[in-house]
């Protein structure tokens, strides 16, 4: 094994005859990333890491969806997807952004400098066609009571102190 856990080997799935890359990432592997960085791209190029880079170890080219670790990402992303620990928003100029828990009070005691709609949660719904369908819950709809009173008691200078560099990279002002 390597020390990024990354399994080149592979192993045979069960009963299908297909064989398959062991996978690099397990869903905790992948929580533990986006709670280490804090905010996380899902799959997009930009200033935050990339989930879907992470995953498949490498960069990608075009779509993840056509990358050899395409369905890992997708198991992965979807499980982040259904995490109570994780807001998925459009903070980083309107690509899906992955926030962990550990910092809501911040990001909503600094809401009024980001652009609207940035922090609002975004919620995919699978239609009976197969088609998906966004249903973003507004901000602050979705913030769990507790963030809302801990947001309540930080000064607008411990919040900018843990989330400085977002607030440069994605405020209004």
């Amino acid at each position: 094994m390597t020390p990024n856990n990354s399994l080149q080997r592979t192993a045979k799935a069960p009963n299908s005859g297909v064989r398959r890359r062991a996978r690099a990432m397990t869903p905790r592997q992948a929580m533990d990333f986006i709670r280490y960085n804090g905010v996380v791209l899902e799959a997009a190029k930009g200033l935050e890491p990339s989930l879907a880079q992470r995953i498949a170890g490498e960069p990608i080219r075009g779509s993840w969806w056509g990358h050899p670790r395409g369905y890992e990402i997708y198991e992965l992303t979807q499980k982040i997807q259904n995490s109570k620990a994780v807001l998925i928003c459009t903070l980083a100029r309107g690509r899906i952004t992955y926030i962990h828990r550990r910092l809501w009070p911040y990001f909503v005691r600094m809401a009024r400098r980001f652009p609207p709609h940035a922090l609002d949660q975004v919620h995919e719904v699978h239609l009976p066609s197969g088609r998906h369908q966004r249903q973003d819950i507004p901000f602050p709809q979705w913030v769990p009571k507790s963030t809302l009173v801990e947001a309540k008691s930080l000064s607008a200078k411990e919040a900018t102190f843990e989330i400085g560099v977002w607030l440069e990279r994605y405020s209004d002002a």
